[in-house]
């Protein structure tokens, strides 16, 4: 069973107004790409190293300085998965070394229960290593899983995003908060049941995925970014907004993280029922009238200003990652399609950062959270992490 889940995961300006700058022909969009990245990721790491540190960057202040995070941050996990994937696309062995550096100074994360993004943190750096590096993490993979499930609520059948009894989450007056990110830790509880042979972890992420596709969705199939539950009962109390424009917007990232959820739930279930959801998603996107040209959304498809609102790029990599991955389920040729034209888009000098500039990550124009005014029109180590996780599931599809 551990191998067949393995092999399919393996097929598997402030105001930036648009991009018609020169990208590489197709054949050569994957090199072209690798090399700019191995260039920003070798200036990056080479700071890093020198500080006698185990540094993990996120972003870029206001000032333009690197901000660091350390293990307990939800984007833990990016930096080193971001070194497995430039291992695995040019076999130099720096990259497998550093990747196992900065992974297993993340071992810890694997005891957190106050944290649902441990599928992130673990998953991108342990369970890449597990695929990409043949490292043997499978008891960081079951320990983490054991902590993300004690989120679990049984009688709502989902898992709770976040606690309710501190920071600004305690001044909603939520109960159990679910977020749409949380479709993208179940990758982890799959993966648990597959190397444990314990089927809890499975039967948990089928009751969240199937809960959320029940509740997060509205008809035109666009999500809501927070459902808020009664714990004991599975009421739902409230459909809210925490990082979108409005509660009835369309978070552009919430978008993104709900195609990929779904396309990986489908992976590891193959439900029918995912797999429609993730191209109704898909429809949703790609029909929507305020999306821009070249496929890089606004932060939120609903934001007042368009077209003078942040471009978020963070979501336009996720997608097209998501869509190469779909594109093995499904015959339609547009999924693909429209990954590459992402991809071309974000390969372009509007959005992929000079050499040397940029803090060293490769993509301009993220978008954290505008309603808390932090990380707008920034780089962020996500962003960076799904482009090379498409531009991986590109090549091999080329293969």
């Amino acid at each position: 069973m551990r191998n067949s889940f393995l092999t399919l995961a393996g097929i598997s300006v402030l105001f930036f107004v648009g991009c018609k700058s020169k990208v590489p022909a197709t054949d050569d969009l994957i090199s072209d790409n690798v090399n700019n990245a191995v260039e920003q990721y070798s200036l990056m790491t080479n700071q890093i190293e020198k500080s006698g540190q185990v540094l993990n960057p996120r972003t870029l202040d206001k000032d333009g300085k690197t901000v660091y995070v350390p293990y307990r941050d939800w984007t833990s996990g990016f930096f080193p998965g971001s070194m497995w994937y430039l291992y695995h696309l040019t076999q130099d062995k720096k990259w497998e070394t550093l990747a196992v550096k900065y992974t297993e100074a993340l071992d810890s994360v694997q005891y957190l229960t106050w944290h649902h993004d441990v599928g992130f943190m673990a998953g991108c750096s342990f369970l890449n290593g597990m695929r990409l590096g043949n490292k043997d993490y499978r008891s960081v993979i079951v320990r983490t899983a054991k902590s993300l499930s004690t989120r679990f609520r049984p009688n709502a059948g989902v898992i709770q995003s976040w606690d309710v009894n501190n920071s600004w989450q305690a001044e909603r007056g939520w109960k159990c908060p679910v977020i749409i990110d949380n479709m993208m830790n179940l990758e982890l509880l799959f993966e648990a049941t597959c190397f444990s042979g314990d089927s809890t972890y499975y039967n948990i992420a089928v009751s969240h995925a199937d809960q959320t596709l029940k509740n997060h969705f509205r008809t035109d199939n666009s999500c809501y970014h927070v459902v808020d539950y009664e714990p004991e009962t599975g009421e739902v109390r409230k459909k809210q907004t925490a990082q979108g424009y409005a509660d009835e917007s369309s978070w552009a990232r919430g978008q993104a993280w709900a195609l990929y959820g779904y396309t990986m739930c489908y992976r590891y279930t193959r439900n029918p029922a995912y797999l429609m959801q993730a191209c109704n998603i898909y429809n949703f996107i790609f029909t929507n009238q305020k999306l821009p040209s070249d496929l890089i959304p606004y932060w939120d498809y609903d934001a007042l200003n368009i077209p003078n609102e942040p471009r978020d790029v963070s979501a336009a990599a996720i997608t097209a990652s998501a869509l190469y991955e779909l594109s093995g389920y499904v015959a339609d040729m547009k999924y693909k399609g429209t990954a590459d034209k992402i991809m071309e888009s974000l390969s372009a000098s509007g959005y992929r950062a000079e050499i040397g500039t940029n803090g060293y990550f490769i993509l301009k124009h993220s978008v954290g959270s505008i309603p808390h005014g932090v990380e707008i029109d920034v780089p962020l180590n996500y962003a960076d992490y799904y482009f090379l996780e498409a531009l991986k599931r590109k090549k091999d599809i080329g293969r």
